[in-house]
């Protein structure tokens, strides 16, 4: 595990006209609170880093670098084994250049100036104003952009970035309204006569946001979606299948499992009398793992996670 500090936050949401701004390796440890030994050693061992040199031979780090060091912090954080990062970096780069053949180049020039105005806003504790522009991005984009590439996004940084006095209050912030309006959102779906999923986390693996979002991103007009509260205990879910008789439960982890995580999944799978699927994060680490077992892998993106599902219970995807 690298060694981290707390980091000091610049700017979240950087302007275009800063994105070509070269940093040496001292401010990037100082900014994303990794030593400069490992940060060498992620380059030179792992191919993780790739940071431009002065003529002196002085590493220079971009914009883009200090994301991917951010980037390389979270899966290891989530248990991931730093060698193996570098696939996990490249299957993310894929899925987003195929979010960029999707949505054009004016759409996403977008994005930042979204990101910058909620920052304003967060910074200065103004619900209403926040309220506006939370709803202005809600009525422009569909949801999964809405969620997967402005709020929570922007909700990362402002977790990862608490280095100075009052950030921690600004996260918070953010984190409740968020939580509000998305749990808001899921009750009126929950209120109709659709059928229902349930979703649970795998305790400990991710944070209360996280899973409603997932619960919201999954879920469709047709299909309900019943988050369960955090805590859960994983051997009580048997029981409350039993009682609500679900379409399917959904468990999410944002974190990496030992080979151990498919035979207790595999355990609970044969208690139900409902399929057993993974999402998050942990899902795309473990589905060589659960290939050809009863659990179903949902992914991490939201349409992937709602088309799967949706496949996986009519019959036309096998697990």
């Amino acid at each position: 595990m690298p060694e981290i500090t707390a980091p000091v936050r610049e700017s979240i949401a950087p302007s275009p006209a800063d994105s070509d701004e070269l940093f040496p390796i001292r401010d990037v440890s100082r900014l994303t609170g990794i030593n400069p030994v490992t940060l060498r050693a992620w380059e030179r061992r792992y191919g993780l880093i790739q940071p431009t040199r002065t003529e002196s031979g002085h590493r220079l780090y971009s914009k883009a670098d200090i994301q991917t060091v951010h980037r390389i912090v979270d899966w290891i954080e989530r248990g991931v084994a730093v060698s193996k990062v570098g696939k996990i970096l490249a299957r993310d780069d894929q899925q987003a250049a195929a979010v960029r053949v999707e949505h054009d180049t004016v759409e996403q020039g977008e994005w930042p100036q979204w990101q910058a105005r909620l920052v304003l806003a967060v910074g200065a504790f103004d619900d209403r104003q926040l309220e506006q522009l939370y709803n202005q991005v809600i009525a422009t984009y569909p949801l999964n952009v809405a969620f997967q590439d402005i709020l929570m996004p922007l909700w990362n940084d402002l977790l990862r970035h608490q280095g100075r006095f009052g950030q921690a209050s600004e996260w918070l912030f953010f984190d409740n309204f968020l939580r509000v309006r998305v749990l808001q959102r899921l009750q009126l779906v929950c209120a109709s006569a659709a059928p229902r999923v349930l979703l649970a986390a795998i305790p400990g693996e991710c944070r209360k946001l996280e899973l409603l979002v997932a619960g919201l991103l999954i879920g469709r007009d047709d299909l309900a979606v019943k988050v369960l509260g955090m805590g859960q205990p994983f051997d009580e879910l048997t029981l409350v299948c039993e009682k609500t008789q679900p379409e399917a439960l959904v468990l999410f982890s944002n974190y990496s499992h030992t080979q151990a995580l498919a035979g207790r999944l595999n355990r609970l799978a044969l208690t139900l009398d409902c399929p057993l699927f993974l999402a998050g994060a942990a899902s795309d680490l473990a589905q060589a793992d659960l290939t050809g077992s009863a659990v179903g892998c949902l992914g991490n993106e939201g349409r992937l996670m709602q088309r799967r599902l949706q496949q996986f219970l009519s019959g036309n995807l096998d697990t």
